[in-house]
C-alpha cells in the first residue's frame, strides 16, 4: 500500500496539520446525544472551533470500551429511539456542512447487523470518511477490509500498551487513515494526565509504519493536548467534549475544542518524526 492511498482521508487532513508545523485535532461525540439535532450541533461546534477530524459514536448497548461519561450519553441516545440510518443521517448532515472528516467509532456488531457491504455502500454514500473499530482486529476483519476498500474508506484499528511489536506491525499494515493508539489499559474517560505509556507506545508505532498516529483516552485541555502532539500527530478527544456538550450545550463543545485547538497549534517539538 502506497503512503498516499494510506493516508485516506483523515490521513491527508492529519499529514495537512502536521505540514503545517502543529498537531492535529480529533474530535468525539456519539450521534443522538442529547438528541438528535442537538448531537448535530455539537458536532458542527467541534468543527468551527478548530477540530481536524470528526469522530461520530455509534450508541450500542454493549459499549465495554468506554467509561462512564460516553456510556451515559450513549443510553440517552438510545432511548431516544436513535438507529443506525440516524447515524447515517448525522454523518450526511455533517459532510454537508464541511469538508472535516468524518469517520464514525462503533463496535462491530451493528454493522454485522445492518450488513458490512451495504453500510460501506451506505456510509460512503452519505460522505462517510471511515470506520474507527475499537473491538475489531484485522485478523477477524476481512469482510470489512474489503469493503473499505472498496469504498475508498478509512480502516482504523487499534494498537495499546500491551501490543507487541509483532502486532502493532501487523495491525498498522491493516489501517487507512491513521492508527488510533490507546494512552491507557482501561475505559474512556478524561484524567488529571495522559498516562506515561504513551509516548513509548507511539515511538513503537512510529518505527514501524508512515501512516499518522493518533494518542487517545484521558485528554481533556489544552495543555494536555499539547503534550501529546509533541510525540503524536494527533490528539484524540472525547470524554471531556461528551461533558461539555450535556453542561454547556453547543457553545460549551466549541469552547473547549477552541482550547484543544489552541493546544494542538503550539510549537511542537523536534522529536516528532514521521
Amino acid at each position: 500500500m502506497s503512503e498516499l492511498v494510506a493516508l485516506g482521508n483523515a490521513g491527508a487532513a492529519i499529514r495537512k496539520a502536521n505540514d503545517e508545523g502543529r498537531g492535529a485535532l480529533i474530535g468525539y461525540l456519539p450521534a443522538g446525544f442529547p438528541t438528535y439535532d442537538g448531537a448535530v450541533d455539537g458536532v458542527k461546534a467541534m468543527i468551527d472551533g478548530g477540530a481536524d477530524v470528526i469522530e461520530l459514536g455509534l450508541p450500542y448497548s454493549d459499549p465495554v470500551m468506554d467509561g462512564v461519561t460516553i456510556q451515559r450519553a450513549t443510553e440517552i441516545a438510545r432511548a431516544g429511539g436513535l438507529r443506525t440510518r440516524d447515524v447515517l443521517s448525522t454523518v450526511e448532515k455533517v459532510a454537508a456542512y464541511s469538508e472535516v472528516p468524518v469517520l464514525v467509532m462503533t463496535y462491530w456488531n451493528p454493522i454485522e447487523r445492518y450488513g458490512v457491504d451495504r453500510f460501506a455502500t451506505d456510509f460512503a454514500g452519505v460522505g462517510g470518511a471511515g470506520l474507527i473499530t475499537p473491538d475489531l482486529i484485522p485478523d477477524e476483519g476481512a469482510e470489512w477490509i474489503a469493503a473499505a476498500d472498496k469504498h475508498d474508506l478509512d480502516k482504523v484499528f487499534l494498537v495499546s500498551p500491551s501490543s507487541t511489536d509483532e502486532r502493532i506491525a501487523m495491525t498498522t499494515a491493516s489501517c487507512r487513515g491513521f492508527i488510533y493508539a490507546t494512552a491507557v489499559m482501561g475505559v474512556t474517560g478524561a484524567r488529571d494526565k495522559p498516562s506515561d505509556l504513551a509516548a513509548p507506545l507511539v515511538a513503537r508505532t512510529k518505527a514501524v509504519t508512515g501512516i499518522p498516529v493518533g494518542v487517545g483516552l484521558g485528554i481533556s485541555n489544552g495543555d494536555q493536548a499539547a503534550g501529546v502532539v509533541a510525540f503524536a500527530d494527533a490528539a484524540i478527544v472525547g470524554a471531556a467534549l461528551v461533558k461539555a456538550l450535556e453542561d454547556g450545550g453547543p457553545a460549551g463543545v466549541r469552547t473547549l475544542t477552541e482550547d484543544l485547538a489552541a493546544g494542538v497549534r503550539r510549537e511542537r517539538r523536534a522529536t516528532v518524526d514521521r
